[in-house]
């Protein structure tokens, strides 16, 4: 629970500095006419409601395990990415329209100084905003963080191209105002792709740790004689393992859980992010790694 409570309570801060930022490009872009503008304080909006749809998604993640779902609630939270995804195509879709509209009718927005205040204002916000969400999305191994993080990110690079923008205006080229709209668009759309490839991970049970690595740690116990249909699903955090084990046809029932159980204890030791391990047992006539300790 502690880790979905320190999700939430991270969601929950950037949602409130992406509602500020989308707010001053927004109100400042349609005041002045800037179609780059008002489109980047789209993009932040989007950013608030995809923190939003973060929040429920986290939140029914972090329901425990129940009659009908025996393996937890964690893949709500994949679910609530590709819903930050989809939000993001959904965004792309306006900017393009917009750009193409500007295009036509070849109107200049009415860039002042502090239009340059405003996105440079809200470019330090986003700045900081996306390296603390990344940062604690590595740390915590949450892939909602970091579809967050990486969907801010987009909007850093296209504040920056606002910027430019203003400039290429300023000094008589108004059609740089949709054209950076539209650059604003592909890197929403490299941004969504992204997440729908971390988030398919999970949903698709993408195996998430190298098979050898679990063979090596199974042979590595006393008692196993071989290791094989290794599978391994579940998401950075939480990761189900099953395998199939030879121990020694000689060996007492009793004897040949202790190994299991031992097989077990190794993979939780070494990768933490194990939450279970399935081990079936099968008997071997020859075994050169008898060795049990009792």
């Amino acid at each position: 629970m502690a880790y979905y409570d320190a999700v939430r309570r991270i969601l929950m801060i950037i949602f409130v500095l992406n509602i500020l930022t989308a707010l001053a490009k927004g109100i400042y872009g349609l005041y002045t006419d800037t179609l780059s503008m008002s489109a980047d304080g789209l993009h932040s909006f989007f950013d608030s409601t995809a923190n939003i749809i973060g929040l429920v998604g986290i939140s029914l993640a972090a329901r425990p395990p129940d009659r009908d779902h025996p393996y937890g609630h964690a893949k709500y939270e994949s679910f609530a990415a590709m819903g930050i995804a989809i939000l993001l195509f959904a965004g792309c879709l306006q900017l393009i329209v917009s750009a193409a509209g500007r295009l036509q009718s070849g109107g200049s927005p009415n860039v002042t100084g502090l239009s340059f205040v405003v996105m440079a204002l809200t470019l330090i916000i986003n700045v900081g905003v996306s390296s603390y969400e990344y940062i604690l999305g590595r740390r915590l191994k949450s892939s909602i963080l970091v579809a967050d993080s990486l969907h801010t990110r987009s909007d850093v690079f296209a504040s920056l191209g606002v910027i430019l923008g203003l400039f290429a205006v300023r000094v008589g080229y108004p059609l740089a105002d949709p054209i950076i709209a539209l650059f604003i668009c592909a890197l929403i759309i490299h941004t969504g792709l992204e997440i729908i490839r971390e988030s398919s991970t999970a949903l698709l049970d993408r195996a998430v740790i190298d098979e050898q690595v679990i063979v090596n740690l199974a042979r590595s116990v006393e008692g196993v004689c071989n290791c094989h249909a290794v599978r391994t699903r579940g998401m950075a955090e939480e990761i189900y393992v099953d395998l199939h084990i030879e121990v020694d046809a000689s060996l007492s029932m009793e004897l040949a859980h202790e190994v299991g159980v031992d097989v077990e204890r190794a993979i939780k030791g070494r990768i933490p992010e194990v939450r279970d391990v399935v081990v079936h047992l099968e008997p071997k006539d020859y075994c050169d790694n008898k060795e049990i300790p009792i």
